[in-house]
């Protein structure tokens, strides 16, 4: 068994990687071994490692060279065409790709984590979903529940579906724990998009704590 996902979210600061190490320990409950990806990562802490990347290699089970697990990291939290822009380091795909591949080999399932919102430009021509694209993964769509996250919901999943990929499921995060009606935008979600939801993650719940209630988008394969 070997599977890989593409998890995007439909914002920056919405949960991606909270959810995503979810999502590993989940894979892990399995009794499967699992690795953590994040291709590109913007903002580094004071050791020079990006928080996100440090967090997904905790919750894997192999250790794999960093520069698998993160091509591309830029020092200032910006928008990472800029970032990538400013160093002087443009983003290639065929890199990303290239390192996925060699993960695949250290674990049975691989969860790619995607950079800000599925849109988000990585140069002046390709953004993310080109990425996404490229890889030819199924996504996981990580919606933070609050104002405003049925359009953007809604949209993230109809460009999923232009780029001709998969939407294999979705998890919906209480970013926002005051959120008005918010059964009612959840039962809108679960009437309009057109994947399972993998679960709840409430607000404040460890990603170990979210991971004993998620269900994974392979498990009706195996």
């Amino acid at each position: 068994m070997n599977h890989a996902y593409f998890v995007t979210g439909t914002d920056t600061g919405i949960g991606k990687t909270h959810i995503t190490c979810a999502l590993l320990h989940a894979t892990r409950r399995q009794g499967l071994t699992a690795v953590g990806m994040k291709p590109i990562a913007a903002g580094v802490e004071a050791d020079g490692r990006n928080d996100d990347v440090t967090r997904l290699l905790a919750a894997s089970s192999v250790q794999p060279p960093l520069e698998w697990v993160n091509p591309y990291c830029y020092d200032p939290f910006i928008a990472p065409h800029i970032a990538a822009q400013e160093a002087g380091r443009p983003i290639e795909i065929a890199v990303i790709d290239q390192a996925l591949a060699r993960l695949r080999t250290l674990a049975e399932v691989v969860w790619v984590e995607g950079v800000g919102g599925f849109l988000v430009p990585l140069d002046a021509r390709r953004d993310a979903a080109d990425l996404a694209q490229t890889l030819n993964l199924p996504v996981v769509l990580v919606v933070g529940m609050r104002l405003g996250c049925l359009n953007h919901a809604l949209l993230t999943a109809e460009a999923v579906a232009r780029r001709g990929l998969t939407l294999a499921g979705w998890v919906a995060n209480r970013i926002d724990p005051e959120m008005d009606r918010f059964a009612a935008n959840l039962e809108t979600l679960q009437a309009r998009l057109s994947a399972p939801l993998l679960g709840v993650a409430p607000h404040g719940a460890s990603p170990e704590e979210i991971a004993l209630t998620l269900a994974l988008p392979f498990e009706q394969f195996r």
